[in-house]
């Protein structure tokens, strides 16, 4: 016995085979895209927090170095070195005096214009890229 041909096949056409893997394409570009923006969240995020860890040790070492005796009449007095604060090598982070002003009694100024025995100093931790924490900090003479 031989079975009489049949005129319906229930394949796929081309075109629905198309549709499909540019369906499939377009998912696995979204999926891939919404996985690489949480990776790249991610690592800002955490660079983000060592900055801020960073930048509060700087200020912890500024208001030890002031306590100790060593108040600055200048922003590159606080520097990094010179008030033993150190980013740990290889963190690609960059610590720095962002400002400096004193109080005059009534407002914040330029140091140059005197000194009454406060100021405030405006410290920096950035890698120079997408991460910069800052914090401002009030020291007095002691």
């Amino acid at each position: 016995m031989t079975r009489p041909p049949s005129s319906d096949e229930t394949g796929e056409t081309l075109l629905e085979v198309l549709i499909a893997v540019a369906i499939m394409g377009i998912a696995v570009v979204a999926i891939m895209a919404g996985l690489t923006t949480s990776i790249l969240m991610s690592d800002i995020h955490r660079k983000q927090a060592t900055a801020g860890t960073y930048v509060r040790d700087y200020a912890e070492a500024v208001q030890t170095s002031v306590a100790g005796g060593t108040y600055g009449s200048a922003a590159d007095d606080y520097a990094p070195d010179k008030v033993a604060f150190e980013v740990p090598p290889g963190s690609g982070l960059i610590a720095t005096v962002d400002a400096m002003t004193c109080w005059s009694g009534s407002a914040w100024q330029s140091c140059g214009l005197g000194d009454t025995g406060l100021q405030r100093i405006a410290l920096k931790v950035t890698d120079n890229k997408r991460v910069t924490e800052r914090l401002v900090t009030i020291v007095r003479k002691p």
